[in-house]
């Protein structure tokens, strides 16, 4: 008997330490496998429980009431005050009104809501717009990246065929309220000034009521859908009706939509929104060339051309959507790109140590992930310095940053080594061995 047990001890020891050994070169990607392998399904199938069907938006007081966690960490984060009442929260004021120009429409007194405060703020007016009664944004905004006021006119992009040129008649039920107030963009009910649960999980009056109700988790779909909470408003869009070619940003007058008018969480994403147009190798307003981002809110349109959301890998993979973690002010640097990536390993990165991937020394800036494959290529605004991110992933050469006629600051080696060109730095990289077919020349 004491021989067996000790057979079996052993045994048990060996499985163990096989176990582990596989555990341990196995790829990181693999606690993912279920949610890459899940079966992809039409863009157009609807997702949204039956039960929910039927539901009202109740706001984020009902959801506190079960997931008090979630809410808190929700109400420590910027999405719970893309939208503040001033009157009940005067601190949510950031711009310094004693400074405001005097050719400004507005005052602080006459403002009622705050839309933003990360990066620009700017200000919501009570108005009468088209015979009913609405908001309108004030005539000048505040830049937090610089600390100043800054001409802003609201009606100046795509939409600038629908609207008049005056702040005073553009309203923000049309353009910003379908994204920043929860309930609005299918209801035309600004139920709750923020971006709460209901907007990522749809409307939870059923639910409330009897937790056994479904409603929609983004997480339990195929994770190409997964991906459409966020692409609601975290992508450039034009007004779906403008899909046809009969109709223009002309004939929709005081009527277009700068969000998917109609949309709840479950819904499919692709009847309610129209991307904004890009033809890769022509430069926009919103793209540069490549389809790096020219503007904020643009993660959506650069991130669908990656191998990593064609392949399921999602925003809330990278972003934990109730706390809004990894952000561009608060990144969390390689650790989050080491959750997947190893060196040696299927998905690389193929060397076996970071200086030897990056050619920099491990603990420098050009060592880190972001830097190379996410450069800040927009700006928040005009003024702003660059500050956005490329959700692209891919490696920009200069060469090709050249050949894009981009502004050399937005090339991630040129950010760091300004003393060079874009011809010395893809030099550099040609010595180090680093080019590519179709990276030889500097036209692709």
């Amino acid at each position: 008997m004491f021989y067996f047990k000790k057979n079996l001890l052993l045994i048990g020891l060996s499985i163990f330490i096989i176990v582990t050994i596989v555990w341990y070169n196995l790829p990181k990607i693999t606690p993912y496998y279920t949610q890459l392998t899940k079966a992809r399904i039409s863009m157009n199938i609807d997702l949204q429980p039956d039960s929910q069907k039927k539901s009202r938006f109740v706001g984020s007081h009902k959801c506190k009431e079960c997931h008090k966690e979630e809410h808190h960490d929700w109400q420590n984060s910027l999405h719970s005050k893309m939208i503040q009442d001033i009157q009940k929260n005067p601190n949510a004021v950031i711009a310094d009104f004693t400074k405001l120009p005097k050719d400004a429409d507005f005052t602080l007194a006459e403002a009622i809501y705050t839309v933003g405060s990360k990066f620009k703020q700017r200000y919501m007016i009570p108005a009468t717009i088209n015979g009913k009664d609405d908001f309108r944004l004030g005539n000048y905004q505040w830049n937090q990246q610089t600390n100043k006021w800054q001409n802003f006119k609201p009606y100046k992009y795509w939409y600038k065929d629908s609207y008049p040129h005056d702040n005073k008649n553009f309203p923000t039920s049309n353009t910003c309220d379908g994204c920043h107030f929860t309930g609005y963009m299918s209801t035309g009910e600004r139920v709750e000034p923020s971006i709460s649960c209901e907007s990522c999980h749809g409307p939870g009056s059923a639910h409330s009521k009897d937790p056994e109700s479904a409603i929609f988790k983004a997480s339990l779909s195929d994770p190409i859908r997964t991906n459409e909470v966020c692409l609601q408003c975290h992508m450039r869009n034009r007004d779906k009706r403008i899909e046809t070619k009969k109709m223009t940003a002309k004939k929709i007058w005081m009527s277009a939509k700068d969000y998917p008018h109609g949309y709840e969480a479950g819904r499919p994403l692709i009847d309610y929104k129209l991307p904004a147009p890009f033809t890769f190798g022509q430069e926009t307003k919103e793209f540069w060339a490549n389809g790096a981002a020219k503007k904020n809110r643009t993660q959506g349109n650069e991130y669908v051309h990656n191998t990593m959301y064609k392949h399921g890998i999602t925003c809330i993979n990278c972003h934990d959507p109730h706390k809004l973690t990894n952000t561009a002010q608060k990144p969390q640097g390689n650790t989050a790109c080491m959750k997947c990536h190893t060196f040696g390993s299927l998905i690389g990165p193929h060397q076996n140590s970071l200086e030897e991937h990056t050619h920099h020394k491990e603990d420098s800036k050009g060592s880190q992930c972001i830097e190379c494959h996410m450069p800040k290529t927009a700006k928040h605004t005009g003024k702003s310095p660059l500050t956005v991110r490329s959700h692209l992933f891919s490696f920009t050469y200069p060469a090709q940053t050249k050949a894009y006629k981009m502004p050399p600051e937005t090339n991630a080696c040129y950010a760091c080594h300004k003393n060079k060109t874009l011809d010395t730095l893809q030099k550099n990289l040609k010595d180090w061995g680093m080019l590519e077919w179709g990276k030889l020349k500097p036209l692709l």
